[in-house]
């Protein structure tokens, strides 16, 4: 068996020039931005002056702060953008000084808004929320181009089938 392997030589890539990985030429290259077109950074809006409307169905959604937006019935609301022109990214300003980011490169639709205000609330207990639904969304450019001040209600409007509730009286009251 020595015999057989005594004229093979062990070549060491090093020594010999060769390289074992692929050349460098790649270095530079980065991929391509994943974002779709008409999809603008918010920083850029600023610059040019664009203004921002925000999509009016997030005042309608009566939306519980900490459950998922997948339990939402109005599901094609979801799908739209928050904010038109749309961005790739936007702060959400709580008033009592929470900061979310919602994030797509294709453009941040109300689920996305909802996904980012959801992964911070999901722990919270209802009673532990003082304004547990969302009312909407504010975008005031004096002060912050970039973010939308979130509004915060006690409770949605009486959904169609729910409790009822009893009046100090006794009385029950649809």
């Amino acid at each position: 068996m020595s015999a057989d392997t005594a004229d093979l030589t062990k070549v060491d890539s090093a020594i010999s020039g060769l390289s074992s990985s692929p050349p460098d030429e790649k270095k530079g290259h980065r991929r391509a931005s994943s974002s779709a077109t008409g999809v603008y950074n918010i920083n850029d809006l600023e610059k040019e002056g664009k203004e921002l409307q925000i999509a009016k169905e997030t005042q309608k959604l009566n939306w519980k702060l900490n459950t998922s937006p997948a339990t939402l019935d109005e599901k094609e609301a979801l799908k739209k953008f928050l904010t038109n022109p749309p961005v790739k990214k936007i702060d959400l300003h709580f008033p009592l000084g929470l900061e979310v980011t919602a994030r797509n490169l294709k453009g941040v639709t109300i689920k996305d808004a909802l996904d980012a205000i959801y992964k911070q609330f999901k722990k919270k207990a209802d009673d532990e929320l003082e304004m547990p639904v969302l009312a909407g969304f504010e975008w005031d450019k004096e002060e912050s181009w970039t973010r939308l001040i979130v509004h915060q209600k006690k409770e949605g409007a009486p959904s169609a089938g729910g409790k009822k509730k009893k009046n100090k009286g006794g009385d029950d009251v649809e």
